[in-house]
């Protein structure tokens, strides 16, 4: 069953790239007390992931911070060490924080994994984004397949 508006966002430990490695860190200390845009790609340095979802974020960072945004977390189903070179390509730094869900514990956790096996992708994360108050999902856009639209930055901050 997928996570919906109105839950509580799944407590676990999950995997931040910084810029010292990978860090441990639970979900529920990190969501407490903040608002946070989370948004999820099927992978990292694939076409529209790294084309048109992460750009938009990166672009529209501040923005975000402006509507109270205190984290924004791009997520997708990749080791630490191929989201920090993700990261470093596409200019996050400062503006977006990348959390490997390496095992894809987290995706699964959230029932928004994707079944890429028969395209030699594996499992993988839908392409979604979530806005999470103090641990509560308040708003969540799942894409159908194929599309980038209610999980765009720009639809996602003029929700805000």
């Amino acid at each position: 069953m997928s996570i919906k508006q109105g839950d509580r966002f799944p407590e676990m430990s999950v995997t931040l790239v910084t810029a010292g490695g990978p860090q441990a860190v639970e979900t529920g200390a990190f969501l407490a007390g903040k608002r946070v845009v989370l948004f999820a790609v099927p992978g990292a340095f694939t076409p529209t992931c790294s084309e048109k979802h992460l750009p938009g974020y990166v672009a529209l960072a501040e923005q975000f911070r402006a509507k109270g945004v205190a984290e924004i977390v791009c997520l997708a189903v990749n080791d630490p060490f191929v989201m920090k070179a993700w990261a470093a390509a596409s200019g996050t730094e400062g503006k977006l924080t990348m959390l490997a869900d390496g095992s894809g514990l987290l995706t699964k956790a959230l029932g928004l994994e994707l079944d890429l096996v028969a395209r030699g992708l594996g499992v993988r994360a839908q392409r979604f984004a979530m806005v999470i108050d103090d641990g509560v999902v308040t708003m969540l856009a799942v894409e159908p397949p194929g599309a980038l639209s209610v999980s765009a930055a720009e639809t996602v901050l003029a929700g805000l």
